[in-house]
Parts: C-alpha cells; sequence; structure tokens
C-alpha cells in the first residue's frame, strides 16, 4: 500500500469520526463505501477493516466520555450484554452465508431514510407540537442491542448508527445515547475483529482485514473521535438529534442509490 492511500485513509477517519462521535456513531458505516469505492477493498474483507478502524478509532471518543462520566449508567451495560453475542453471530453469517452488500444496502435504507427524515421533522416541530415518547424499558434495548449486533457482525459497522437514531427516536436525549452507543461499538467491534481473525483461518478468500488501511483510518478516528466527543457539549440537543437525523438520511439515501445504480 502507497503512502498516498495511508494518507487518505488518515484524512477519512479523521473527518468522519469528528463529524459523527457526537452523536455516538463511530463512522464506519460511512467508512464503508469509501473503503469499498475509493479503496478498492474487496469482500467480504471490507467487513473485518471496518471492525478494526472502530477497535482503533473508539478510544478516542470513549477517553473523553469517560472523564466526563457520561458512561455510567446501565444503558451502556444493556447496549454491550445486547451487541456481544450478536456480533459473533453476525461474523459467522458473513463468512459463510451472506458475501454479498446488496440486500444490506437495502435494509439499511429501508430503515434509515423514514428514521433520519422522521427524526428531522420531529426535531424542528415547535416543542408544544411533539407527542411525548416514553423511554424505552430495559428489554426493548436489549432486543435491540442483540439485533443491531447481529447487524454489524455481518457488515462491520459496530451499530451506533442505528442504536443512535432509534432510541433518541424513541425518547432518549442524545448525550445519554451518544457515550453508550460507542461503548456498545467498540466492545463489539473488539469482539467481531478477532471472530474474523479466527474465521480467517477456515475460510477461503478474503476474509483477514485490510490491516494498513485499517490502522491508518482508525488512527484519524482516534483524534477525530477525541475531537467530536469533546465538541458534544458545547451543541444543544436540538442541533445534536438533526445532526443525527441528517447523518441517518445521507446514510440511507447513500445505500439506496448505490443498490439502484
Amino acid at each position: 500500500m502507497d503512502w498516498w492511500t495511508v494518507l487518505g485513509g488518515l484524512v477519512a477517519g479523521l473527518l468522519i469520526a469528528t463529524l459523527t462521535a457526537p452523536v455516538g456513531v463511530s463512522g464506519a458505516v460511512f467508512l464503508l463505501p469509501v473503503q469499498l469505492s475509493v479503496f478498492g477493498v474487496p469482500n467480504p474483507a471490507v467487513t473485518p477493516t471496518n471492525l478494526l478502524f472502530n477497535v482503533i478509532a473508539g478510544p478516542g471518543a470513549l477517553w473523553r466520555y469517560g472523564r466526563t462520566g457520561a458512561l455510567r449508567g446501565p444503558l451502556a451495560r444493556r447496549l454491550v450484554a445486547g451487541t456481544l453475542p450478536g456480533v459473533i453471530l453476525g461474523a459467522v453469517i458473513r463468512v459463510f452465508a451472506l458475501p454479498g452488500p446488496t440486500v444490506f444496502r437495502l435494509l439499511i435504507a429501508a430503515l434509515l431514510l423514514p428514521l433520519g427524515l422522521w427524526l428531522c421533522a420531529r426535531t424542528l416541530r415547535p416543542a408544544d407540537e411533539r407527542t411525548a415518547t416514553a423511554e424505552p424499558s430495559a428489554r426493548f434495548v436489549t432486543a435491540l442491542a442483540l439485533a443491531v449486533g447481529v447487524v454489524g457482525g455481518i457488515y462491520g459497522i459496530g451499530g451506533g448508527s442505528l442504536l443512535g437514531p432509534i432510541l433518541v427516536g424513541r425518547g432518549l436525549p442524545v448525550a445519554r445515547v451518544a457515550p453508550a452507543a460507542l461503548a456498545s461499538t467498540f466492545a463489539t467491534s473488539v469482539v467481531g475483529a478477532a471472530a474474523f481473525a479466527l474465521l480467517s483461518l477456515v475460510s477461503s478468500g478474503d476474509v483477514a482485514p485490510d490491516w494498513s488501511l485499517g490502522l491508518a483510518c482508525g488512527a484519524g478516528g482516534l483524534i477525530g473521535g477525541y475531537l467530536g466527543a469533546r465538541l458534544q457539549p458545547h451543541l444543544p440537543e436540538k442541533s445534536l438529534r438533526l445532526l443525527l437525523g441528517a447523518l441517518a438520511t445521507a446514510l440511507g439515501a447513500l445505500y439506496l442509490a448505490q443498490t439502484l445504480r
């Protein structure tokens, strides 16, 4: 791998993580199309490469959130407990049963496009016109985390891009969801990357991560994640919700366009 590719991965990871860390998204889900289209990472190696990005980039934002006490509370524990078994199952499915990205793109587009638009519209609505949303139960959070863990294991997205919009849409504040979602993403990425490393020993094809690119993107994400987490307390809740809704909408539209291309 040449130095221009390494530099490009570093810059891509830095910019994406700075933008997404304030709302609990590691940025791997936006890095995925960049790796496929720009850097030419083959399937299914793009999945463990994305997980490697999360492993390297995650501590930057988590260290900052941990210093402020934002990681305390049961939400992070429930998300981690649900996503860890899911990501192992997802990794097995990805290697042996689902090598192509088409179904994933359609599912993500169908979920995130309307969810992002709804979240933006609800946030822009005057406060007295908003319908109160009950906080999700512990059982719902754990079940959601398990399902997202499976999806994350299949496609190497960590899960924050799905957990964030859904939980915020169910009434939780972004400042509470973001650290917990990032903690879940980091934990599942560590387990998922290890699972893919083991599966690469017993399967053929491009299963192992692209180490150089993953490390380069992760180093950029490490810096960007810290910067994004440091920025979050200075942003009002309305701005954070709009940013999360816009990211979800953009991601859904991106994958829909790629599927229809």
